[in-house]
């Protein structure tokens, strides 16, 4: 049998460990993994790591912009940046586009937005919101989002209509009550709203106007307490929950402690989390603010320990861009707080996770891909097997470069890894048997990719 595609060569990740093998690909799906395939097209992997693609469930992309951020991350380059950096597919929020995805009209609206847009895969989030608890969540379950999101910090524009708003504690319930009818995730900001904003406030009126204060501002105890209030709820009403982009291993401790207890609850930390740390970044700028905050060196090691023992489920991005001018402020608490990294994820976890700590390469497949698409139900993604999605990133290992600006795919080139020596590089990446990417050749001119 003569398939579309073969790839040859490469140490190849599969679920129970890494074999020397070919992969066999027929009408974009995984129809063969051994050895000695003829296909219509063979790639070459020799000496390099090939990885289920990377299953990134924390992306904002920013289409429509509604007028106000019509200068920020569209589908075009947004994609084209994860086909760079080895993101096959991704979980998209349901902020900060304008309209917010929290109802049909607003769904709708998205998925006109994205058409012939995507260069990758796209699953959707719907929003939690204290406005679409009258009908919205059950129209964005038959609209087909794969989850839900809300959050319980301080979020979005109220000057800009259909922006998005956090949740009180009543939201929360009822909101979650309704969700959990549709057997879906609520993926959730937990952060102490009353608090952090006070404690900001206070700081900022007392002329602080450092990163360090800001993180200062933000203590661990403003991510526990939420965390602990969210298992609470969803045990009460049968909520699935996962808690996003957790920075500090007292929060994952909440969780890993809720799960043994029989709750249904999961837990992602970021990239930047495991990467930067408190007495650095004054040193970066704005351009690595974000909330919750990066916290100290010891607390990036206790994280890093948390994700080694299997205690958090992904890692993921949480690419949150913005227009440069946002960022660019002398007072940090005046700035933008979101960070540009969906095209540094595989690298950077690659590089600081299996080459400098010794992270199984099984488990780095398991973080990036396998289990994100396990906890969103996302059936034909994740990892490299028969029947699966030909979803794949090849990555070269002991290959370090410096990250240039003018590498980043995105609208807007900022980015704290900039200048950064990253010790791995992805140098293609192929999407339902499709090389959307290549070193040589660069991201692909085609829109190869579709909504989930």
């Amino acid at each position: 049998m003569t398939y579309d595609l073969v790839v040859k060569n490469g140490l190849v990740i599969l679920d129970n460990g890494e074999i020397q093998a070919d992969i066999a690909v027929k009408d974009g799906r995984i129809e063969a993994i051994g050895q000695n395939f003829e296909g219509e097209k063979v790639i070459d992997a020799s000496g390099l790591i090939v990885s289920p693609g990377m299953v990134d469930a924390h992306v904002h992309i920013t289409d429509p912009g509604g007028g106000y951020r019509d200068e920020w991350e569209g589908y075009i380059t947004g994609t084209a940046a994860c086909a760079k950096g080895g993101v096959t597919s991704f979980m998209e929020m349901p902020l900060n586009q304008v309209p917010a995805t929290v109802n049909k009209e607003s769904l709708d609206i998205k998925y006109a937005a994205g058409e012939n847009k995507l260069k990758v895969d796209v699953a959707s989030f719907g929003g939690l919101v204290p406005y679409n608890l009258d009908g919205g969540i059950q129209e964005l379950n038959e609209g087909g989002v794969s989850a839900y999101k809300c959050f319980m910090a301080t979020c979005g524009d109220r000057t800009i209509d259909g922006d998005f708003e956090n949740v009180n504690d009543f939201n929360l319930y009822q909101g979650m009550k309704q969700i959990a009818e549709t057997g879906k995730v609520l993926a959730i900001h937990a952060e102490n709203a009353e608090i952090t904003d006070e404690l900001g406030r206070i700081a900022y009126e007392s002329g602080e106007t450092t990163l360090k204060a800001y993180v200062d501002s933000r203590p661990v105890f403003t991510e526990v307490e939420p965390i602990r209030k969210a298992i609470l709820f969803a045990k009460e009403t049968g909520c699935r929950i996962h808690i996003c982009h957790v920075a500090c291993p007292e929060g994952v401790t909440e969780v890993t402690k809720a799960r043994n207890e029989g709750i249904d609850v999961s837990c992602e930390t970021c990239t930047h989390y495991l990467y930067f740390h408190r007495d650095e970044l004054d040193g970066i700028g704005p351009v690595v603010k974000c909330s919750p905050p990066i916290r100290d060196l010891n607390n990036q090691e206790r994280m890093w320990n948390k994700l080694l023992a299997g205690e958090i489920d992904f890692v993921t991005s949480d690419h949150s861009p913005c227009t440069p001018d946002l960022k660019d402020k002398e007072n940090a608490f005046e700035a933008w707080g979101g960070i540009s990294g969906v095209q540094n994820n595989v690298d950077i976890l690659f590089d600081e996770g299996v080459q400098k700590r010794g992270m199984s390469l099984v488990q780095f497949a398991k973080i990036i891909a396998k289990n994100p698409a396990e906890r969103y139900d996302l059936k034909n993604k994740g990892e490299i097997a028969i029947g699966k999605d030909a979803d794949f990133t090849f990555i070269k290992p002991n290959a370090p470069y410096v990250l240039k600006a003018e590498d980043l795919e995105y609208k807007n080139k900022i980015s704290p890894y900039i200048g950064r020596e990253i010790g791995a590089q992805v140098v293609r990446t192929i999407l339902k048997g499709e090389t959307i990417y290549s070193h040589n050749e660069g991201v692909s001119q085609e829109f190869k990719g579709s909504f989930i």
